[in-house]
């Protein structure tokens, strides 16, 4: 296996469209490292410009100790998995697999015992004679990930594979791709728009938005210590809570404020943690952001560190998903999801008092989107 390192990498199309701005990371030998981002962030032009197949506009890549800027794919030792599956359809699965080895030439024997390998690994024995069209979903895409599998490369690749799984399989094939990384100790980088993809499966993951890293991490890094209001938003399901407000004088003891825009949902003391970084912002529009789960119904949640404000918020929907519930609520013109476990529950419609957990909510600059830190 080997490292990739990626360094102030750039790509610019002949039209002028930056899709991709100084990229800096690196993934260590046996890492799984996902990219993430919304559609049109550059994740997939990054995978691409790691497998050879879009040109470096600036910058260098490496993959082992070569630089690979101007090395041809099939010589970057690298297997990449594409949305699409991309098996051959008059092809079986058996042929399908050693197709490439046989490209390279390998000896006969060794062909049989690298596909039977994969196929132990992957459990396609049963279905090795079987053509694409006679495989389910996920069959095919184990098909594919064999393929890459057999030619033990130094890197593998996966662009989106599981976009064409419905969720359940999609669930099940995660749990395979992570098993099949522990298994070979291999180096993975992963493309996906999923969030939910991200956090289970990466050991660390780049989050992009526009062209530009936004942040690296690992996935409860990410969460738990978002560095902006994208990355605050685009990682948890479902996503961070944002209250727009400014930071003001208090009354005697008790210090300043945080006042919601509004001027009615929430006013309360500054947590202690925050307090100095956030007396520096006042006057200017703060971003409150704060998880479902630290938005509980009275009486439900323990105190923080920072302790509990309560607010009023009119229930508009109920969501039960047996092992945790979701509420849908309205203060004002401020909507709100909380997430809490299953109890009875006044009727849609009724007015009830919540309890926010301060010790787990974050200040980000409304203007620069940036986070306000202890």
């Amino acid at each position: 296996m080997a490292r990739v390192k990626l360094d102030a990498i750039r790509k610019v199309y002949d039209n002028g469209v930056v899709a991709v701005h100084d990229a800096t990371f690196e993934v260590d030998d046996g890492e799984f490292v996902v990219l993430v981002g919304p559609s049109g962030c550059g994740k997939s032009t990054t995978l691409r410009m790691i497998a050879g197949l879009e040109s470096v506009t600036a910058g260098q890549l490496w993959i082992g100790e070569r630089l690979v800027n101007d090395v041809a794919p099939k010589d970057r030792d690298i297997a990449m998995v594409f949305q699409n599956y991309a098996l051959y359809p008059h092809m079986s699965v058996r042929d399908n697999l050693a197709f490439g080895l046989k490209l390279r030439k390998l000896a006969k024997s060794e062909i049989r015992e690298r596909v039977g390998r994969a196929a132990e690994i992957l459990e396609l024995d049963p279905i090795l004679d079987r053509r694409p069209a006679q495989l389910s979903g996920g069959q095919r895409q184990r098909v594919a990930v064999g393929r890459a599998m057999v030619r033990d490369p130094a890197v593998f690749l996966f662009d989106e594979p599981l976009s064409n799984l419905d969720a359940k399989l999609r669930v099940q094939m995660r749990r395979e791709i992570s098993a099949l990384h522990q298994r070979l100790g291999a180096t993975m980088v992963y493309v996906t728009h999923d969030q939910v993809e991200a956090m289970t499966m990466g050991d660390r993951i780049v989050v992009m938005n526009a062209g530009r890293i936004q942040q690296i991490g690992t996935p409860m890094e990410l969460y738990d210590h978002p560095v902006n209001i994208f990355v605050a938003g685009f990682i948890g399901s479902p996503s961070m809570n944002f209250v727009k407000g400014t930071v003001g004088p208090g009354d005697g003891s008790a210090g300043p404020r945080f006042r919601s825009s509004d001027g009615a949902f929430l006013d309360f003391p500054l947590p202690a943690p925050l307090r100095v970084a956030l007396e520096r912002h006042a006057g200017r529009e703060l971003a409150l952001g704060i998880r479902p789960e630290a938005i509980q119904l009275a009486g439900a949640v323990a105190a923080g560190s920072g302790g509990i404000v309560t607010a009023a918020a009119r229930l508009e929907l109920i969501e039960p998903l047996g092992n945790e519930t979701l509420l849908s609520l309205h203060a004002g013109e401020q909507a709100l999801v909380a997430r809490i476990t299953p109890r009875p529950l006044p009727p849609a419609g009724s007015t009830v008092e919540l309890e926010l957990d301060t010790g787990r909510m974050h200040f980000f600059d409304a203007e620069s989107g940036e986070a306000v830190e202890a």
